[in-house]
């Protein structure tokens, strides 16, 4: 299915992704009560806030991973929360990128064909999708270790490797969450600094989840996330 049609020309200036009074429930646990925020398009957002606050649900929901319950979100300015999930799985897949935590990569898979992966499946032929994927071992200190497993990476290796398979198709969005949690200050620091690099080269709008202040540090700007809600701790530059 083709990507989901949304305005290039919202995508190239002002807000790009967008909350607007979201809330949603687990059950009866309530995880989102009323956050809202925007993301301005080229802009690296922090998002932080404790354990259990909710920021994780706001960056799924961001993403088209959970629909919310109630409120609004916007991608360029047309609603995705109201997508079907195969269009809000295609948003996904086109125009977006992510990085967890722990890299979730394919173990069955070499290194770079998990980079190449979001290129396969976007439809790209096997041998364009492994040569843009090898394009970027040099570019992240990665260099001759394009056919070893997750299981023969450190954890560095296997988070650049996963920062790689997030970029690797130019997305206009990467989302990523927590990822530097599972690594030394010195290696997430490194991590950080080839992702912001990256993303800027590119113009990546950056989604970035932590609760770590030095990994926010990286950020152009920064909201926290306390029991469901958004407070924001300096200024939109839309807005400002």
């Amino acid at each position: 299915m083709s990507a989901v049609n949304v305005p290039d020309t919202l995508a190239s200036r002002g807000r790009l992704v967008e909350a607007r009074d979201v809330s949603l429930s687990f059950g009866q646990t309530p995880a989102l009560r009323g956050a809202s925020l925007s993301v301005n398009a080229g802009e690296i957002l922090a998002v932080m806030g404790p354990s259990g606050s909710g920021k994780s649900t706001l960056l799924h929901c961001l993403a088209g991973i959970l629909a919310p319950d109630s409120g609004e979100i916007r991608f360029a300015g047309r609603r995705i929360d109201m997508l079907r999930e195969q269009e809000r799985s295609a948003l996904r897949r086109d125009r977006f990128g992510f990085v967890f935590q722990f890299g979730q990569l394919v173990p069955e898979l070499s290194a770079e064909e998990n980079v190449a992966l979001p290129r396969l499946l976007g439809g790209v032929r096997r041998a364009e999708a492994l040569r843009d994927a090898r394009a970027w071992f040099e570019r992240l200190e990665l260099d001759g270790l394009e056919q070893r497993r997750s299981g023969e990476l450190s954890g560095g290796q296997a988070q650049r490797v996963a920062l790689a398979r997030g970029l690797v198709a130019r997305p206009e969005v990467l989302f990523a969450d927590e990822p530097t949690g599972s690594l030394d200050s010195l290696t997430g620091e490194r991590v950080m600094d080839l992702l912001t690099a990256a993303a800027r080269e590119q113009g990546t709008t950056v989604v970035l989840v932590t609760h770590e202040p030095r990994v926010a540090a990286y950020a152009d700007r920064e909201v926290i996330v306390r029991d469901g809600k958004v407070t924001t701790l300096s200024a939109d530059p839309v807005l400002a």
